[in-house]
């Protein structure tokens, strides 16, 4: 009776859970999509705190959870377990790929110590055979021992063969899964983690070197109007349109990433602080001079800009500094007017002018 009463409180709590999901599904007017339902009844069950919090942190700054924040959240929540549970499972593909190369090693290596064993008696019995017939008799059971001999090693060569193609596809999953979890799922090109790893990476190698580094940071101008305007559908394709525009504009080590919502980042890895501004106002002027249709009408929907903030590494920079002052200049950018390049340097010159304005 007990398990019957522990089953039937389980199932009312799920239907009550399930029943609240689409409550915030239907308050939010979000997808009500396999993913959103999976968030929304996970933020009503309380089981991922961090995941409440955010979104009690976003609702205490706006009525609702807009689509794209949704996106961005599952993507920050969910999306790493899914990868998590695919190498998990390649990976004891691969543990079980290994097993079956030592036991074939191990049947392998039997088998060469029988021949040995076998070579041994023939060489030793030879000198003592003193009549045809049991010299051709021992040739023969030689032959026989040779023969499969080299069967196996042939059925061992095509084992170990199949084995080795199926480690380098498994490598080869391995590789696309990693090259996934690195990727932004919306705009294609890497997501904020890639940011991370890499702008990591490239501040050890310009202090190991000695080289210029930059760092961009961009924001699409009065984007959450545009999505409230035109719907996220639409808000969706300038992102990847802006991504796209980002990517076309890099190279080499150069990485443009997705840092979140609507603001990208640009790591210039042995890049001054003038090239990158080159390169910043080639992105500005591109997105600029883009002309928005939207697909399913063929409607003009005007263009948008995009506001950009340059810090340069010195070497007394960490990750959270050269960000936070290359955020800085992004925000100098808008309150410039937008559709503007800030650096630094161009913070400096503008101190300098107002300070000699005063005197």
């Amino acid at each position: 009776m007990t398990n019957n009463q522990d089953k039937n409180n389980s199932n009312d709590r799920s239907i009550s859970l399930g029943e609240k999901a689409l409550g915030y599904i239907k308050y939010n007017q979000t997808s009500a999509s396999p993913d959103g339902y999976e968030l929304w009844y996970n933020y009503a069950s309380g089981l991922k705190p961090e995941l409440n919090n955010q979104i009690k942190n976003l609702l205490s700054e706006q009525p609702r959870i807009d689509q794209e924040q949704l996106d961005e959240l599952y993507s920050t929540h969910f999306n790493g377990n899914e990868v998590d549970n695919r190498m998990e499972e390649i990976s004891s593909q691969v543990a079980l790929e290994l097993n079956e190369v030592m036991e074939m090693v191990g049947s392998s290596l039997h088998n060469t110590e029988s021949y040995s064993e076998s070579l041994e008696v023939f060489t030793s019995e030879l000198a003592d055979i003193k009549d045809e017939g049991s010299l051709r008799m021992m040739i023969s059971s030689m032959a026989a021992a040779t023969f499969q001999m080299a069967q196996n090693t042939k059925e061992l060569e095509s084992n170990l063969a199949n084995s080795q193609k199926q480690i380098l596809n498994l490598n080869k999953d391995i590789e696309a899964i990693k090259a996934e979890s690195m990727t932004d799922a919306l705009t294609a090109i890497a997501n904020r983690k890639k940011f991370d790893i890499t702008l990591q990476k490239e501040i050890s190698l310009a202090l190991d070197n000695e080289e210029p580094l930059c760092l961009v940071l961009a924001d699409i101008d009065h984007f959450k109007a545009f999505n409230d305007n035109h719907g996220h559908q639409t808000g969706d394709q300038v992102l990847r349109l802006v991504a796209n525009i980002l990517k076309t504009n890099v190279k080499g080590r150069d990485l443009a990433a997705r840092y979140g919502g609507e603001e990208f980042a640009i790591i210039l890895p042995q890049t001054c602080l003038e090239d990158a501004v080159t390169v910043a106002e080639q992105i500005r002027k591109a997105v600029m001079n883009k002309e928005l249709i939207k697909k399913s009408t063929g409607k003009k929907l005007g263009r948008v800009t995009m506001s950009l903030g340059i810090a340069q590494f010195t070497k007394v920079d960490s990750i959270e500094s050269i960000i936070a002052r290359a955020d800085k200049c992004l925000y100098a950018a808008k309150d410039a007017g937008r559709n503007n390049v800030q650096t630094e340097l161009s913070l400096e010159n503008q101190a300098d002018i107002k300070d000699h304005d005063a005197a």
